[in-house]
């Protein structure tokens, strides 16, 4: 699919620099041209001729080379390629090109260019977390350029979080997604994520422990691989991802409506930690002591069964429907039964019992149960949880 591509790759300053090497091999291996650019920095930790080597072609590094600029050279470069590709994006590069510098040939290459741009974030975790980069990265996203990763995990500065750069094979992923419209191109998936809050009176309510991180990351996972994503959200305190369709809702019937709203769907992914119970006498003003020392009684009602009623549909039901389930215990004996008794495709199951960290935390350990069986994943953070499991889901609606 990628044969005949051309990618002008600029490589920035960072250890990361060193997964560029296999990165240029992989995409030679699918016949992908590669025209690669070395800034100043990206050449303290790898050579222009093992560069070279690998790309097969000259390793572009000076704005001023007098024979290419002979004829405007870095505009040539901005637009010969399909794609340009920056990895690793560092802090500095990102910052360049959010603010629109050009103070060098990378810089100037991005600020000179109408090809499209994927980066590839990497950079110590504070870097990463700090107000200016995720201020640059949102505006880089509003600007259109797409990202993979970081992933997380533990860095050459000893530090561990988000920052590190995607593996290659996830680059040489979204480079095929960005330059084919990828594998989700034309579908539609609607991603169900954070809790629900079911009130009790005006200004109390119940609720879960769930963010929203991992429902989130799916749904920005799904995009990146051409989804057409509608993107059903509780209150979570992780905001949700840009270039998606957001409804957000409060209740669990609510949250019932706005799916059935969204259908029709060629897949729908349950990952919302939804109530099972609401309050059926919820007060219409906040509730008071009244000095008697009684608690108020709460009368509770069975919230709608969105998974299940979704799954069960004769009519409309999605190709693929997955549901989510969250246990303490037997969590591979209580998914599977759940997946039977709802009548959905897949379960992806997790333990979070708090001493697991994983309810709000960044990481996720899960089980894929499905017809063929259970499936145990690795411990990761739930960015690669969702890559992952996006990828699933396109290669089952392919």
């Amino acid at each position: 699919m990628l044969a005949g591509k051309r990618v002008l790759l600029v490589i920035g300053g960072g250890i990361a620099a060193y997964k560029a090497l296999d990165l240029i091999r992989r995409l030679r291996e699918r016949g992908v041209a590669v025209t690669p650019v070395l800034t100043r920095a990206g050449a303290e930790f790898v050579t222009p001729l093992s560069v070279s080597a690998l790309a097969g072609a000259k390793v572009h590094e000076a704005l001023f080379d007098l024979t290419a600029e002979a004829e405007m050279g870095h505009i040539q470069l901005s637009r010969s390629a399909d794609l340009i590709v920056v990895a690793p994006a560092t802090a500095d590069l990102m910052a360049k090109a959010a603010q629109g510098r050009a103070d060098d040939l990378a810089s100037t290459l991005l600020l000179a260019t109408d090809t499209p741009v994927l980066m590839a974030p990497a950079m110590n975790v504070r870097m990463w977390d700090h107000k200016a980069t995720q201020r640059n990265l949102a505006q880089l996203r509003a600007d259109g350029v797409r990202f993979v990763g970081p992933n997380e995990g533990d860095m050459a500065c000893g530090e561990f979080g988000p920052g590190r750069m995607a593996e290659p094979l996830e680059i040489v992923a979204a480079i095929e997604a960005a330059l084919t419209g990828g594998p989700l191109a034309g579908k539609h998936v609607l991603v169900t994520s954070g809790p629900t809050h079911e009130p009790i009176d005006p200004v109390r309510y119940i609720a879960n422990r769930s963010s929203g991180a991992q429902g989130t990351a799916l749904a920005a996972a799904l995009r990146d691989l051409g989804a057409r994503v509608t993107f059903v959200t509780g209150p979570a305190s992780v905001a949700p991802p840009a270039g998606v369709a957001v409804v957000q809702v409060e209740t669990a019937r609510q949250m019932l409506a706005a799916v059935e709203a969204a259908l029709p769907a060629d897949a729908a992914v349950f990952a919302a930690a939804v109530a099972d119970w609401r309050v059926a006498n919820a007060g219409a003003q906040k509730m008071k002591k009244d000095g008697s020392g009684r608690a108020p009684a709460l009368e509770f009602a069975e919230n709608p069964d969105i998974l299940a009623s979704i799954s069960q549909r004769t009519e409309g039901r999605p190709a693929l429907v997955v549901g989510f389930a969250a246990e303490t215990e037997k969590v591979v004996e209580h998914a599977t039964a759940k997946r039977l008794r709802k009548g959905c495709d897949w379960i992806v199951a997790n333990d979070v019992s708090p001493e697991t960290g994983i309810m709000g935390g960044s990481e996720n350990a899960i089980t894929l149960i499905s017809g063929a069986g259970a499936e145990a994943w690795p411990r990761m953070g739930k960015d690669a949880v969702a890559r992952a499991l996006a990828a699933r889901i396109a290669a089952a609606l392919a």
